[in-house]
């Protein structure tokens, strides 16, 4: 697909910018609230993952207890400091979203067994080096992976049948953030866990760096009036995923979710201050099954193309 390869510089905005009512913030609660939002995000990272480690707790449950906390989090500030008020899922969309959520849950279990199964429990259980290096080393590789695997499911014709599936919705928020082919999931993690695991880094080195992952994934997909100024040249946001949900092929790059160095180093991250979505889906909605059409969007990668119309003799 196409997109414009190039990067762009950035500068904090106020929490009070408005554009078209979206984003309005009118009071100093709300602002505080803007500006506080993702701090308090990483900080309850940091938390988790200190306590993790001191107390030695099982990853089998730190990791989902946690994913449903940042969700939670995120889904309240959906509510008190929207982006766009219209973007809000109503009752249909909850229960589309809520099927898509458990069949990504599965995608991702299945995804670290089939890795457990192909490479064994290599993974050591102590860091071989000082996690201060670990940590930092595999967030980069899982995240280098996860670029290159998401920009391939926008660039193969194969890879988008599953892919483009995260991109039918006209709407970007928390509950739309699992809105994915099950195939697509299965495809991604296990990549990312495949080379973690290769590469030795321990499991508590993992586990942070899925820690903060998690949350940046849905943090980038909230629909939050929150914007992070310079901050977007090394974090990936809000404001730079719905510019990768964009209608507009030459503004939709940003293939990081969690970090924005891969977008700089290959070209592909766009964002500039202020800079906002016309719309936000497919360029064309009709290439793919609707939201609520589960099993045809499960089925769409197999689904045979139609055939080209014949042109003028």
């Amino acid at each position: 697909m196409d997109e414009r390869e190039r990067a762009a510089d950035g500068e904090i905005h106020s929490a009070d910018y408005s554009v078209h009512g979206k984003g309005a913030v009118g009071n100093s609660a709300a602002r505080i609230l803007c500006a506080a939002a993702y701090p308090v995000l990483l900080l309850a990272v940091v938390c988790v993952a200190a306590f993790a480690l001191r107390l030695r707790w099982d990853p089998a449950w730190v990791s989902p207890l946690f994913l449903i906390g940042v969700i939670a989090y995120l889904a309240l500030l959906e509510r008190l400091i929207p982006y766009d008020r219209n973007w809000h899922p109503g009752k249909a969309e909850w229960r589309w979203y809520g099927i898509y959520f458990l069949l990504t849950m599965a995608g991702s279990g299945l995804a670290q067994l089939l890795v457990a199964l192909a490479v064994g429990l290599i993974a050591p259980e102590e860091p071989a080096h000082h996690l201060g290096a670990e940590i930092p080393g595999a967030l980069l590789t899982g995240s280098l992976v996860s670029y290159a695997v998401h920009r391939l499911g926008h660039r193969n014709a194969l890879l988008w049948r599953l892919h483009g599936v995260h991109h039918v919705p006209e709407k970007v928020n928390v509950a739309n953030n699992g809105v994915n082919h099950v195939l697509d999931i299965v495809l991604a993690q296990s990549l990312v866990q495949l080379a973690l695991a290769l590469l030795g880094f321990s499991r508590p080195a993992v586990l942070v760096a899925g820690l903060f992952v998690a949350a940046q994934g849905y943090f980038v997909h909230a629909n939050i009036d929150v914007r992070i100024g310079p901050l977007n040249h090394l974090l990936a946001s809000p404001e730079q995923h719905r510019l990768h949900h964009s209608t507009d092929l030459s503004e939709a790059g940003h293939y990081g979710s969690d970090l924005s160095c891969w977008d700089h180093l290959f070209g592909s991250f766009t964002w500039r201050p202020g800079r906002e979505p016309t719309a936000v889906g497919l360029q064309d909605p009709a290439s793919f099954p609707g939201t609520g059409e589960i099993l045809a969007a499960l089925l769409h990668p197999w689904r045979r193309r139609p055939a080209p119309r014949p042109g003028p003799e």
